[in-house]
Order: structure tokens, then sequence, then C-alpha cells
């Protein structure tokens, strides 16, 4: 695998499924469809079968776990042309964006965080399942954003009022960054760099160099947010499904 699809495993670590069933080195995965992440099929190096025939394994596994057949498919890889050529299509109606790219940054770049109204917590406290999934979040919820590697959950507070939250997962020397979220009154006042700043930090302590975050190209927002941390685009995926 090149560096691209190796990052895209180390994120899928980061991000896991309740099913996560190799098929050579592609990983079919299902959360009962929370995010397109954990509810796809990696298409990252090679499946060990033709790609057709990988393609209709991937279809017949999300038949199993309830979910629509969709592949995660990285832009410019060998499987792009694999997949269109076995007559999928980009899922242009996907909910989340039918493409995202993958921004990486060394931890170090991040600025220092002083502020009082940040902090990273070892366990999800009721107001950050609200801000980042529900009120009361789903067992796949509980299972994608609060299992697997070391998992910080940030939160951002104002006079005692949680209104920030983002969650980080150390993988290796990787952090990986998700689910940032800052109530709109609150926003534009530098809260989510410092929440994330604050990550950073956390991620520093055990280990983690690299920062990687997978963002819609949509969300220009946080593409700038990020960018101005000294993160920039690394690869591009996109989400497949059949025609």
């Amino acid at each position: 695998m090149n560096e691209a699809e190796e990052l895209e495993h180390r994120c899928a670590d980061a991000w896991p499924a309740l099913a996560d069933e190799p098929l050579g080195e592609w990983r079919m995965r299902a959360a009962g469809g929370f995010t397109g992440r954990a509810n796809s099929t990696l298409t990252t190096g090679d499946p060990g079968i033709p790609v057709e025939r990988a393609l209709r394994r991937a279809v017949d596994f999300a038949a199993a776990n309830g979910i629509p057949p969709t592949a995660h498919v990285v832009v410019g890889s060998a499987a792009e042309g694999a997949v269109a050529s076995a007559g999928w299509r980009v899922n242009l109606d996907h909910p989340g964006g039918a493409e995202s790219v993958v921004l990486t940054g060394p931890v170090a770049a991040f600025p220092d965080s002083a502020s009082q109204q940040v902090r990273i917590e070892a366990l999800p406290r009721p107001t950050w399942w609200k801000l980042t999934a529900s009120a009361d979040p789903t067992p796949a919820q509980r299972h994608v954003l609060a299992s697997g590697p070391l998992v910080g959950f940030g939160v951002g507070a104002v006079d005692g009022e949680v209104v920030a939250a983002v969650r980080g997962a150390v993988v290796g020397d990787l952090l990986h960054v998700a689910r940032l979220a800052v109530r709109p009154e609150h926003r534009r006042r530098g809260l989510a760099t410092e929440l994330v700043s604050a990550l950073a930090a956390w991620g520093a302590e055990h280990g983690a160099t690299t920062v990687a975050l997978q963002v819609a190209v949509h969300n220009t927002a946080a593409v700038r947010l990020y960018d101005a941390l000294g993160c920039a685009a690394h690869h591009r995926y996109r989400y497949w499904v059949p025609a």
C-alpha cells in the first residue's frame, strides 16, 4: 500500500466500526449506519480477488449488516478505475458529502492553549454526547466514538456551560481528530482553536507527532481552521455505490 492508503487504515483504526471484516487488504465495515467511514468498504490495497468479485462480497456484507453498499475509495488510487469499471458511481447524494479531504500536519504546529475554558477528559459526559452525536447515543455511536484506541473527549465551557466538543484518538504516533462542534452562538470567538490545540497537546503527551482529520470538502470553515493551524491536504477520498 502507498502512503495515502496506509494513512486511511490508521484513520480506520481510530474510528472503530461495530463490524470490521478483512477482505485481503480491504476492510468491510458496518456500524448501524452511523457515519460513512464506519459503514463502507475501505478499498485500499489488494483485496486478494478480482475487484468485481470483491465488490460483490462488499454488497453481501452490507446486506447482512443492514446498511447500503458503499465503497470508500481514495481519489487517484488503483482501485478507483476498477470500481468505476465494475459499474459503480460516486454517491453524490451521500448526506455527509460525496468527497472528503484528509488533512495532516505536525502536532507541534498547534499553538499552546492556556485557556481555562477547555479540557480533555477520559470519559464522555452527557453534554459531550449531545454536541457530537445525540443526547441518547445509540450502541453504534457509543462504539465508534468511545471505544478503540486511546480516546480523549475535549470539552469547551463558557460560564460553566459546555458549548463545544471534539474527539481525539491516538493510534501510534497519529492523533485523529473528529466531531468538532461549537454551538452557533459561540462560534468565531477562538473556542474551536483553543479546543483542538488542547487536544493536540494531549495527543503529544501520549506520543502523537502528526494530526490527521477527515473533512468533507464542502466544509470550508473546518478546512480554513485547520489550514490556519498548519494542516494541509494529504489526499482525498470519495464514496461510491452500485449504479
